[in-house]
């Protein structure tokens, strides 16, 4: 594929550095083109600006009519998009397949929020008529991530839409062609020009997007490093609002369990899928003492190796496949060398698979004494704590910057209802893996998980903003205007 940008209703050729796609797997080049330039990022900007009065006017249900073409696309195109996913990410088909019906999907649930989360209404009180109310940004900023280069962009620009935004996208550059396919059903779908642009590219582009006075909100999925950036970047301008979603050190208790092998399952699913590249996936493993805690570390260790790892179209399917580069799996290998190094001991270790330079068998390493380090290694790495009882385990498991993920496995709900109350984090499951998500519910956490502006079912809430009215209909009567102003 031969990549262009989308700035202004218009494909254009990138003024900026070259880039390539190449797929993780098998290093096929996938996507070829042109980072955008400062200048067309800034182009990109001014279309959007432009186009923002005219959107935000336009009738909510002539913008929903075009997002729910949109949507329909979407829906009859989703092996087109689930195959590119997958080659372009590395995962398995069945996982981007997932992904792929979750973007055809997001319409529904966003309009359903919009109405929800931002509703116009009018109640009467003894004074007056209340009306509130709820107004778009203007022009939005969408920085998106490789993990999912589909569905977590398309989670913050449908509500955006929706709710009156235009929007500029920077995915990721690890991930054009995702990006490419999709702005392209918006522009089938009838969006007018401007209110949707695209721009390929690296730091340099996020940097003028988001430098840009014009830019009314930010929207960025992705690491700690570059959300802190952000956030430095914006500071003085509280005008512009920012949300953010930036992963987690997350905790997983399993305790009092009878059946270790469905604990184990679990735990990988937790772990390991998607490569361990969802910023959901338990990175601890917190168990009891001795021998209840050594069947549950047994059964993970026994799994491990029945994990199938492949090329995602492999038949029959893999488990998981590659991460996103090459030199993302060395730097999972580097962070559990660093983890020996510091006095984690290897239960299975992680190790470079044959498959190619991205794979990366999963490990599991025990930090009990030594080596764990507050910090998200985005892999299939999983850290095993072990403590003598439950209220220790609560304690390591809030021993944590971060906030986004936790869940407990265990057969007595009396330790859940502790678990629920006592754990800080936004996602909280019980005996479900942590990667389990609901469209239908808020996406974010406390800590350095984000900002405090969930995404998920909430993103409507930093899509607009509220205005309150005080209305008195009629004519304006003299002595309502000049109560308590004359002597």
């Amino acid at each position: 594929m031969t990549g262009q940008n989308y700035i202004g209703g218009a494909w254009t050729d990138g003024g900026g550095e070259e880039m390539t796609s190449a797929a993780p797997a098998t290093s096929q080049t996938l996507w070829t083109g042109r980072a955008a330039s400062t200048d067309q990022a800034w182009d990109a900007m001014h279309a959007a600006a432009s186009a923002f009065p005219g959107w935000s006017k336009r009738p909510l249900e002539e913008r929903v009519a075009i997002v729910e073409r949109y949507s329909g696309l979407a829906s009859e195109r989703k092996e087109e998009m689930a195959l590119l996913i997958a080659r372009e990410t590395g995962k398995p088909l069945w996982d981007a397949r997932t992904e792929a019906g979750a973007i055809a999907g997001k319409a529904k649930l966003a309009l359903s929020a919009y109405h929800d989360r931002t509703p116009t209404e009018t109640k009467e009180t003894p004074a007056a008529t209340l009306r509130i109310a709820h107004r778009p940004h203007g022009a939005m900023v969408v920085i998106g991530p490789f993990n999912f280069p589909g569905h977590l962009p398309n989670g913050h620009i449908v509500p955006a839409l929706i709710a009156g935004n235009t929007v500029v996208f920077k995915p990721s550059e690890q991930t054009p062609a995702v990006a490419e396919l999709m702005v392209s059903w918006w522009h089938e779908a009838g969006l007018p020009d401007g209110v949707l642009n695209l721009v390929q590219g690296g730091r340099a582009v996020g940097e003028a997007l988001i430098g840009d006075p014009r830019t009314n909100g930010v929207l960025f999925t992705g690491g700690v490093k570059g959300g802190l950036a952000i956030h430095r970047a914006l500071a003085g301008r509280p005008e512009v609002i920012l949300a953010l979603e930036l992963g987690g050190n997350n905790p997983l208790i399993a305790w009092d369990i009878e059946d270790a092998d469905a604990a184990a399952r679990v735990v990988a699913k937790s772990a390991f899928i998607t490569s361990g590249q969802r910023c959901t996936c338990a990175r601890r493993l917190i168990v009891p003492d001795g021998a209840p805690g050594d069947r549950i570390v047994e059964a993970v260790a026994n799994l491990i190796p029945r994990l199938r790892l492949g090329v995602p179209e492999d038949e029959p399917e893999p488990f998981l496949g590659p991460v996103i580069d090459a030199r993302s799996a060395d730097a999972v290998l580097d962070a559990q060398e660093a983890k020996l190094a510091a006095g984690a001991k290897a239960i299975v270790p992680a190790g470079r698979s044959n498959l190619g330079a991205a794979f990366v068998t999963p490990g599991l390493l025990d930090v009990t004494h030594g080596g764990h380090e507050d910090e998200e290694v985005f892999g299939p790495l999983l850290q095993v704590i072990r403590t003598p009882d439950f209220g220790e385990a609560l304690h390591v498991a809030n021993d944590t910057r971060f906030g986004l993920a936790a869940g407990l496995l265990s057969d007595d709900e009396a330790l859940w209802d502790r678990f629920k109350t006592d754990i800080r984090a936004g996602i909280v499951n019980w005996n479900r893996q942590t990667t389990g998500a609901s469209g239908a519910a808020p996406f974010g956490g406390p800590g350095l998980s984000g900002n405090h502006r969930p995404a998920g079912y909430y993103s409507a809430d930093y899509c607009a903003w509220p205005m309150a009215s005080m209305m008195e209909a009629g004519p304006l009567k003299d002595e309502a205007a000049m109560v308590g102003v004359l002597a």
